[in-house]
Order: C-alpha cells, then sequence, then structure tokens
C-alpha cells in the first residue's frame, strides 16, 4: 500500500468525479481520502496542497481534487495539472490526452462548456446546487451555502428554477446536449468521442451528468428525461462509462 495513490476528494463536484473516473481508466491503485466541504482549506494546508485560485478579497482559494503520490513524493491540486501529471508519470496506462489530442481536447472543452458548465446560471449549475446543499450536513451546508451565495450574489433558492422556469431550464440542457452529441454522431456514433474507450473530453461530461445524477436523484423523472434525451444517448454513455465510477 505504499506507493498508493491518495487523492483528497469531496464526493459530489464533477472536478474530483472525473479524477476518480481517470484513476480507474488507468488501473492505478489509490485510496480514497474523503474531506468534507467545511475542511478543505484546513486539509489543503495540513497537507502542503497549493492553491488553485484566489479569492474576491484577495486570499488563497484552496480547491479539490488533490492528490498525493508516494511514488514520487508529489503533492498537485488543480484538476488540469493532475490529469497531465498522471499521463506523464504513468505513460504505460491508458491515456486522458493520447498523441496529437490535446489541442482538439481543448476545442472539445471550450464548446461544451461554452454552452453548458460556463455561467453560473447555466442549466446544470442551477438545476443541481439547491439540492446539493441540502443533502450536506449543518455544518458543511453553512459553509457550502456561505461560498455558493457569495459566487451566485442571491441566495440559492433563488438559484433554484421551478415551475416554467426549471422546465426551460430543462429544455436548454437538453438543446445543449443535443449539440453535444452531434459531435458523437459525427465520429460513427461510438461511445465515447474516440471509440470504445473513454479519453478526458468523454470523462468530463460523465462527470457532469454524475453530478446530475446524484444531486436530482437517479429514481427521479427529471434525471429519466434527461438520460432518455437524444432518443437515449446519454442514457447509453452512462452506461458505457458506469465500469469507471468505482469508489476505492
Amino acid at each position: 500500500m505504499e506507493n498508493t495513490v491518495r487523492p483528497f476528494t469531496y464526493f459530489l463536484r464533477p472536478l474530483t468525479v472525473k479524477f476518480r473516473f481517470a484513476l480507474n481508466l488507468k488501473g492505478l491503485r489509490y485510496r480514497t481520502e474523503w474531506v468534507e466541504w467545511a475542511d478543505i482549506e484546513t486539509v489543503c494546508k495540513e497537507i502542503g496542497a497549493p492553491p488553485t485560485s484566489t479569492k474576491k478579497d484577495g486570499s488563497p482559494r484552496y480547491t479539490l481534487p488533490v492528490i498525493y503520490d508516494p511514488s514520487t513524493k508529489t503533492i498537485i491540486s488543480n484538476s488540469p495539472k493532475i490529469a497531465d501529471y498522471l499521463d506523464a508519470t504513468y505513460p504505460d496506462t491508458q491515456p486522458l490526452f493520447p498523441p496529437g489530442t490535446r489541442g482538439l481536447q481543448a476545442a472539445f472543452r471550450a464548446a461544451f462548456t461554452s454552452g453548458i458548465t460556463s455561467q453560473l446560471n447555466d442549466p446544470l449549475w442551477s438545476l443541481t446546487v439547491l439540492p446539493e446543499c441540502l443533502n450536506l450536513s449543518d455544518r458543511n451546508s453553512k459553509v457550502f451555502r456561505v461560498a455558493k451565495e457569495a459566487e451566485a450574489g442571491k441566495k440559492l433558492e433563488q438559484v433554484a428554477p421551478e415551475g416554467e422556469v426549471r422546465e426551460a431550464v430543462l429544455q436548454q440542457l437538453e438543446k445543449n446536449l443535443l449539440r453535444a452529441g452531434s459531435w458523437y454522431k459525427a465520429n460513427g456514433d461510438t461511445p465515447f468521442i474516440m471509440g470504445d474507450i473513454p479519453i478526458q473530453s468523454d470523462l468530463g461530461i460523465a462527470s457532469c451528468l454524475l453530478w446530475v445524477r446524484q444531486t436530482v436523484g437517479r429514481d427521479t423523472k427529471e434525471w429519466a428525461r434527461i438520460v432518455a434525451f437524444d432518443d437515449g444517448r446519454w442514457g447509453r454513455f452512462m452506461q458505457a462509462v458506469e465500469k469507471y465510477t468505482q469508489v476505492v
């Protein structure tokens, strides 16, 4: 167990989920270190993980995921840097960025996020942020709410859509996923964008959809509707990625 990778992670967020997908895809041994939302900054400082950005007040912002690799005694925060590190350090495993795909994957990510995940009022964020908060313990919920309401500039209850507004949000999400689905169709309608094995771009979409499933609920009418979008494309996509969702 000495050389087992240790990911420090929080369960629900897309970037932490994508990181776990990557470890499973590569077949690396790892042992998850779960961190509560309220303890993220404290834990990052304790283990020596660098901040990933700066808050509005100029203080450092600490985020997850973070990786500690005992085989190289390396601590890395920031999801893109972790992906680069895993490919560089473990070249004999399944690559997240196959040769010649970095530029294309950057364009893919930009196109996907511009339609789905780039704005605070995007459909994924508005559908998930309030239920995510309500699913937390009281201690974590308070810290989460303060942080997310500061980002949004409003109460989370004002972010979460209801009634006709919620229907419009779901329709926008369907439109955006139809757009993304057209890229897969252009590639021969394979499970993933390059064929039968996912790359980093696929894991990004999968982590967003899993985030929705975990927050709105697998058995809800809304999730059933989402996986039925585009003649069931995204349901088939989630079935194909299921093998990479295990938690160790």
